[in-house]
């Protein structure tokens, strides 16, 4: 209900498109830190209109969280803001419990008033640890830290795209329900790129993608998926830290304007047995000096041999990295070969069931396609053990590696020892986050049960990581 005694900071989607943009080509050309800094704070000193800053940060298992700051105290006190790090699943213990949120000016965002609240600007936190250090369970920090450190040494550009799909059910509290109802009901059974003008998933799309757009998304396109209530919207590429900020916005955005519509947007991987189930292909890339490092028009599929040295790590990796990219019991009902699934530990131009695609691309956009993503994943740590793996990781003396017959697990509990076991995630994470991680991911294992089955169990919903609420959790 709107009080004219306000005069709070409502601006145009055109104007906040404009804002966001001209951010966003700072954070491309990398513009100092200081000099966002400096601009960002007189920004909010000088704008009257902004009542609060909105901070974002994710847990370890990328569930986002956020906290509103008053505006004038933000400006005064940015560099010592503290939370309690133990109520945070994932992050210190108790006992050590003191966490301090630092801003990055650079991942700055104007928002909709219409889907966010007036007045309010949004601005994603780094984790910092007591010692001033980077925390290690900030999966957004580890990211952001190693893409620097890509770019400083090789002059590295980490490039991602994601394509992020969910699904559109009745009710705005679908997925807390689904103890009682058993169900999901669909809003729409038109299918692939049908819906029309006016329906609720035709409207939904439209003002999500609208939103976006007016963040600075970029978008290209968007559209029912081939399930019934499924859509997917697309939007261009960015470094890897803007991607991953940009998929915590986009479920964001989703889950609000559904809310709004007395809907709810889901991103469980497989939510309805017997239907196509829920991806997040990711799309990646590396340019150099503005050049696209994947391509090769004399290439194999006309990818370098850097891009298919990057592939067969992935594929050695493959089943070490699995449950870092589908993170919950409900994730390896995807993992399904009846709807293209992609659980083939192979790479293929056509495949759609390997684990790594070469879609067609030119010098701009040739690239690599992670496909074996849920949704439901924690957006820097799928990015972080891409790239990670990609550059760094070993390769497997197997013949024909590339279309070896391998596959992922197809339950939580062998890629929990797959990851329990490997090295490399040791290497990549060290031994105190793996092992909280791999903690986390048993205890909601624990809580459903071992087998799938042909249906969707009501625990595998209402203690999956971004379904759960405290008060379940702990009456199990």
């Amino acid at each position: 209900m709107s009080n004219p005694l306000q005069d709070f900071l409502t601006l145009s989607y055109a104007e906040l498109e404009e804002l966001n943009l001209h951010a966003k080509s700072q954070r491309k050309q990398r513009v100092p830190a200081g000099v966002i800094q400096e601009e960002r704070l007189k920004y909010l000193a000088d704008e009257k209109r902004i009542k609060a800053v909105t901070v974002l940060f994710s847990d370890l298992e990328g569930r986002l969280h956020m906290l509103d700051y008053d505006k004038k105290f933000l400006v005064k006190s940015y560099d010592n803001l503290t939370f309690d790090g133990s109520s945070i699943r994932g992050f210190t213990a108790q006992r050590e419990s003191d966490l301090r949120l630092g801003m990055d000016w650079s991942a700055f965002y104007w928002a909709p008033a219409d889907i966010f609240g007036p007045g309010k600007v949004l601005v994603f936190g780094e984790v910092i640890d007591k010692d001033g250090s980077l925390y290690c369970g900030d999966m957004r920090g580890v990211l952001k830290s190693f893409a620097d450190g890509q770019h400083a040494k090789n002059g590295y550009t980490l490039n991602a795209a994601n394509e992020i799909e969910g699904f559109l059910f009745k009710g705005p509290d679908a997925e807390r329900r689904y103890h009682e109802t058993g169900k999901f009901e669909y809003v729409n059974t038109g299918g692939y790129f049908h819906s029309l003008p006016g329906d609720p998933l035709r409207e939904f799309i439209d003002h999500t993608a609208e939103a976006q757009r007016a963040m600075g998304f970029e978008n290209e396109k968007d559209h029912p998926e081939v399930a019934p209530s499924q859509f997917e919207i697309n939007y261009s590429y960015s470094d890897a830290v803007t991607a991953a900020d940009q998929i915590q916005l986009y479920k964001l955005i989703c889950r609000q304007v559904a809310t709004r519509m007395n809907l709810t947007a889901s991103f469980l991987p497989k939510p309805v047995v017997g239907v196509n189930g829920s991806g997040m292909h990711t799309n990646v890339s590396i340019t150099k000096n503005g050049k696209n490092i994947f391509w090769d028009a004399k290439g194999e599929e006309k990818i370098s041999r850097m891009a298919w040295q990057f592939v067969d790590r992935i594929l050695t990796h493959g089943n070490d990295i699995c449950l870092m990219l589908n993170p919950s019991v409900n994730a390896y009902r995807r993992l399904d070969p009846h709807f293209e699934a992609p659980n083939q530990i192979k790479a293929s131009a056509v495949d759609r069931g390997s684990m790594i695609r070469i879609p067609i691309g030119n010098e701009r956009s040739a690239r690599v396609e992670v496909r074996s993503v849920a949704p439901d994943a924690n957006p820097y740590m799928v990015l972080y053990s891409v790239f990670k793996t990609g550059l760094d990781g070993e390769t497997a003396k197997i013949k024909n590696l590339r279309q070896a017959e391998r596959y992922l697990p197809d339950n939580i509990y062998d890629a929990i020892a797959n990851f329990n076991n490997a090295e490399w995630t040791t290497t990549m994470l060290g031994a105190d986050v793996k092992g909280r991680y791999a903690e986390l991911k048993q205890a909601s294992a624990d809580r459903c049960a071992r087998l799938l089955g042909t249906f969707v169990k009501s625990a595998e919903v209402q203690y999956h990581h971004e379904v759960y609420n405290q008060y379940l959790w702990n009456q199990f």
